[in-house]
């Protein structure tokens, strides 16, 4: 066999090339060996590479195992350290608090002792005190009772100034001043004011409204008094201070647009003022029976201008009676003229119809009046053609008509045989 000659594996036909063609068909072959083997090679290498990295996570995996158990343990053993320490912590304090209290006890004892020694002297000064007041007063009664009359006012100021303080800081912790007010007049409305209406203005359709209104009648409906009251509060501590009279222009207002007679500002605003820490101020010289107060004087205000209001009770339902007489005139001259007013609107009407009717009588009248006239010319007309008609004969008809006379004759002559 010729070594230029090439067998092909398909058809099995031999063809021959050259040494040029022959080298490249073997490079062809080996290149594809070579690939094939490279690709083989590459796959392996793959697969090793998975194999290792499985491996490592593997080990890591173990790793991380062996050290989140170490730091378990450690921690454990920081927790039975610390609880450790805590329960020893504890009995030292428990130690300490007991020791604590007995030596307040060894001291509360102590100065228990020295407070009775105190009391004692205190008492023994106490009584020295009163034998010298005993003398002064016997050598200078007179002035001494000036004094006393003196230091008893400072006294009941200052003791007012305190029960004031201590029921507007202490005792009205945790409620406003309204709830105050109203717990107070809560207290005397079943005994002083069962007839008395006292709620909350809740009506703020024209913009404003007061925080309370008080109202009272008598039997008769007739109204005894009505006030509005407005509560201002302000803590120490509030940065913009408010004063008393910033409330009244508004306190009026809204007295007026409930019809209430008197207005009541009740304030705890400007403490250190004189002027409203003396008692009830009235400050109708800005606006009409408008009264500014304390908080103490929540009750006496309502009594006094109660008590001021029924006096005046009898002149109220004099009045109130009348009015209402002048009312009831007023209705019955509306009812009378309105009667007038109606009366006459329907005799005008009625008036109206009546016209309207005799002129169509009068227009029907008309119409018939030329309708018997039209009747009584057509009579005549009918009297003048049967006057006609009755007149008329056969020689007036055939005169000057010598051929209707000549048939006439005939029918006459023919009638006759």
């Amino acid at each position: 066999m010729n070594m230029n000659e090439v067998i092909c594996p398909n058809c099995n036909k031999a063809f021959k090339v050259d040494e040029t063609g022959f080298a490249e068909i073997l490079k062809q072959v080996r290149d594809h060996e070579f690939e094939e083997e490279l690709r083989n090679r590459l796959l392996l290498a793959e697969k090793e590479k998975l194999n290792a990295v499985e491996l490592a996570k593997s080990k890591v995996k173990n790793i991380f195992k062996e050290e989140l158990n170490l730091k378990n343990q450690f921690i454990n053993e920081l927790k039975i350290k610390k609880e450790a320490e805590v329960n020893e912590m504890k009995l030292r304090i428990q130690q300490v608090e007991t020791a604590k209290k007995l030596a307040i006890s060894e001291a509360t004892r102590e100065i228990e002792k020295e407070r009775d020694t105190l009391s004692n002297s205190l008492k023994l000064k106490e009584t020295e005190k009163l034998l010298l007041e005993k003398s002064l007063n016997e050598k200078h009664l007179v002035e001494l009772q000036t004094k006393n009359d003196i230091i008893k006012l400072k006294d009941e100021e200052i003791m007012l100034r305190k029960e004031m303080k201590v029921k507007l800081s202490t005792k009205m912790i945790g409620e406003t001043l309204e709830q105050h007010c109203e717990a107070e007049f809560n207290k005397l409305r079943a005994t002083g004011f069962q007839n008395a209406y006292f709620e909350k203005d809740n009506d703020s359709s024209s913009g404003s409204k007061g925080d309370f209104i008080y109202r009272e009648k008598d039997e008769h409906e007739n109204e005894i008094i009505s006030i509005m009251f407005e509560m201002k509060n302000e803590a120490d501590q509030t940065a913009s201070k408010k004063r008393n009279e910033d409330f009244l222009k508004e306190l009026d207002k809204d007295r007026n647009e409930k019809k209430c007679e008197y207005a009541v500002l009740v304030t705890l605003l400007e403490a250190d003022n004189e002027l409203y820490n003396t008692g009830i101020v009235d400050m109708s010289h800005r606006f009409e029976k408008m009264y500014v107060i304390r908080p103490q004087f929540f009750i006496p205000i309502i009594t006094l201008l109660r008590n001021a209001s029924l006096n005046s009770l009898k002149y109220k339902a004099e009045l109130n009676l009348v009015k209402s007489q002048n009312i009831d005139i007023t209705n019955f001259e509306d009812k009378i003229n309105a009667f007038k007013t109606g009366f006459s609107k329907n005799y005008e009407l009625a008036n109206r119809k009546f016209n309207i009717a005799i002129n169509e009588i009068e227009k029907t009248i008309s119409h018939l009046q030329k309708t018997k006239e039209a009747l009584l010319s057509s009579d005549r007309n009918l009297r003048l053609a049967n006057d006609k008609a009755e007149g008329l004969t056969i020689k007036k008809l055939t005169n000057g008509n010598p051929t209707m006379r000549a048939k006439f004759e005939e029918v006459k002559k023919d009638s006759e045989n």
